[in-house]
């Protein structure tokens, strides 16, 4: 889902219900860089978030994953790592309309401004337009053998070492049926 739309506090929710690892980048900038974006550095900081999750499930741990996932790509990766890495997938899409957005972001900056990021509408707007509304079969759990990579990655382990640069970086390595999981 788009910013504010409640992510984290379901994330939070459901790391509680089912004893799991929570991994939420937002948590992470600021504290290490001071903002949300930081040059790129977003990307590598949530493939090794993906990474220690997967090294969470070969473990037997489950993970939620708190990522906005604004694309089919990057939802049809992430399952793909979770399957390779032997565990299950479920998206959870959470809509919010732009008046209950803005109304959160004002109150989440004058409550804790020192946790969040600024956003202006025109952010806001831009994000709503890039912002892939998942289909009914994702949201149903992706049919089997649903969505090719793009060209020109083989598999989804490829394309995800490309969309998050640090992903497996130290282990693990995209393979032609998938990826390995460190």
């Amino acid at each position: 889902g788009l910013p504010a739309a409640g992510k984290t506090t379901e994330a939070r929710r459901l790391a509680q219900e089912h004893g799991a690892l929570r991994f939420t980048p937002d948590e992470w900038m600021i504290p290490l860089f001071g903002e949300s974006e930081a040059g790129g550095k977003r990307d590598v900081l949530e493939g090794r978030l993906i990474t220690v999750a997967l090294d969470a499930l070969r473990l037997g741990v489950s993970a939620v994953v708190d990522f906005g996932c604004w694309t089919r790509h990057e939802r049809l990766a992430l399952r793909s790592l979770a399957e390779q890495g032997g565990g299950a997938f479920e998206s959870v899409y959470l809509e919010v309309d732009r008046a209950t957005q803005l109304g959160r972001i004002t109150e989440r900056w004058e409550r804790t401004p020192e946790r969040t990021f600024p956003l202006t509408t025109d952010d806001l707007d831009r994000f709503r337009e890039q912002f892939e509304v998942p289909e009914e079969d994702e949201l149903q759990g992706f049919p089997a053998g649903a969505g090719r990579p793009p060209v020109p990655w083989d598999n989804w382990g490829a394309w995800a070492e490309d969309r998050w640069p640090s992903l497996g970086a130290g282990g693990g390595a995209a393979q032609a049926d998938g990826i390995a999981v460190p």
